[in-house]
């Protein structure tokens, strides 16, 4: 069945005869337009308190407010995007918009968050979507994109203006300006809008929590089903599938695509086809994070010996990329630069990979900003990011805003070391190959340092050994 409108409109001619716009729709009967408006018992419209996070989303519009004096600002939520022919993908509002309305999952497609200029002293921000059509009107039953009858009740203005803490208007009272300044068109004002989210308050910290907790219960089901994955011959979407139930049972989706990387399939850094056999005695690298309803998402990853138990050597690669993330952890206090992360990391990962005679050169040589780097042939990314209602949070950031930047309490990010031998390098030894390994923790800064959110899924090898032979049916 469709989600699109346009294909499943019917249009009301002068006489009121309904005719179709596609060659599948059937014309509704005249005892149907004269009866379907009428035998609906009345509806108890209710306003809604204010939720938690309007409160907040209201300081972040003072600031974007502050930034642009006499200017007019809009962020638009966006719309639905096409998958295929008349289906659309699930709509989710563009993160900006998210964050300066608190309308996350339940936000409406075409919205917009407008900041009219109120001579030198700040905005009236309105916000703008479409206002439901009561059962008054064709669009209830004829129109598959906003009809109630197609796709359940849709927000009122007052409904949403309570809940929000906001002024609301229709969509159609919207008149855009020649001089506006629009989010994703207008440079300086997404650059604002995304540094804006570098350092989080206290409700994004508590959103970042639930989202690594449910992550958690998320990597439990996915060690519990271990068997079923084993068992199929694409035991890769098992794993995927057992993930997105968690996902989508307990938050609003997956924050981004699930890697289930079985195998040789781990040195693959964005592998999700997920369509391999998991098979005992490999590893499986499970890249992975729960998008909350309020649209904030975890991002953790971990690498379990499918069998229960790791080899000498996959354990030997494990622990080295523990003692790589334990060491840019150790590194990571308010004040250092966030580049310096990741240098840390690269310190254990170059020492190892020299000892074990896979460089051509010294740890120390292969450090080097300018000659160096032979070590990043085993790890190619980078160790950290931030994180937050985008997995990638604050991309358009500038550099020296971001990675050149000094970690400050609030700040929310990743330290996601690895190491990944292809199963065709030949630079390193046979038993080597093939085997991938990341470990990726959530970290919040703190006046008094980092703080790993997600610590308490097992981390070490005999951590994860032993969580196998616990959960594992």
């Amino acid at each position: 069945m469709s989600t699109t409108g346009d294909s499943d409109t019917i249009a009301q001619t002068d006489s009121e005869k309904p005719t179709t716009s596609t060659n599948r729709r059937q014309p509704y009967g005249q005892g149907f337009l004269d009866t379907i408006s009428t035998g609906w018992a009345d509806r108890p419209e209710s306003v809604p308190p204010q939720r938690a996070q309007a409160a907040f989303a209201a300081a972040r519009r003072d600031a974007v407010s502050a930034a642009f004096p006499g200017r007019r600002l809009v962020v638009p939520a966006g719309s639905l995007k096409q998958r295929s022919n008349d289906t659309d993908y699930p709509f989710r509002p563009h993160s900006a918009f998210a964050h300066l309305t608190g309308w996350a999952a339940d936000a409406e497609p075409d919205s917009l968050l407008v900041f009219e200029p109120r001579d030198e002293t700040g905005h009236d921000v309105t916000l703008y979507f479409r206002e439901r059509a009561d059962r008054t009107t064709a669009e209830f039953y004829s129109n598959a994109a906003i009809g109630e009858f197609w796709i359940g009740p849709r927000p009122a203005l007052d409904g949403v203006a309570s809940d929000l803490g906001l002024a609301t208007a229709h969509v159609d009272d919207f008149a855009a300006g020649e001089h506006d300044l629009v989010v994703d068109e207008d440079d300086e004002l997404t650059r604002f809008v995304s540094e804006l989210r570098l350092v989080k308050d206290a409700y994004e910290i508590e959103q970042m929590r639930l989202a690594v907790d449910v992550t958690a219960r998320g990597f439990d089901d996915i060690v519990a089903n271990l068997d079923r994955s084993i068992e199929h011959a694409r035991g890769e979407r098992i794993v995927e599938g057992v993930f997105h139930t968690r996902a989508r049972s307990d938050g609003n989706a997956v924050g981004y695509d699930t890697i289930a990387a079985s195998g040789p399939h781990a040195c693959y850094l964005h592998w999700t086809r997920n369509d391999g056999a998991v098979i005992p005695g490999d590893l499986i690298l499970i890249d992975a994070g729960v998008e909350v309803d309020s649209l904030y998402t975890a991002d953790i990853t971990r690498t379990l010996p499918v069998s229960g138990t790791f080899t000498d050597i996959q354990r030997k690669i494990y622990e080295t990329v523990r003692e790589a993330a334990d060491h840019a952890f150790a590194a990571a206090k308010p004040g250092v630069l966030f580049r310096e992360v990741h240098a840390a990391a690269m310190e254990i990962i170059a020492a190892r990979v020299a000892e074990w005679g896979l460089l051509p050169v010294t740890a120390e040589e292969a450090l080097e900003a300018d000659a160096g780097g032979h070590h990043r042939r085993y790890m190619v990314h980078g160790t950290s990011h931030h994180l937050g209602i985008d997995v990638h949070d604050c991309a358009q950031a500038r550099r020296e805003m971001y990675y050149d930047a000094p970690l400050e309490p609030g700040m929310v990010f990743t330290i996601e070391p690895g190491l990944y031998f292809q199963i065709d390098d030949v630079t390193v030894p046979e038993e080597y190959r093939g085997i991938g390994v990341r470990i990726e923790d959530d970290i919040l800064m703190t006046e008094d340092g980092p703080v790993n959110l997600s610590a308490d899924i097992p981390r070490t090898a005999d951590e994860v050994e032993a969580w196998i032979t616990r959960l594992k049916k």
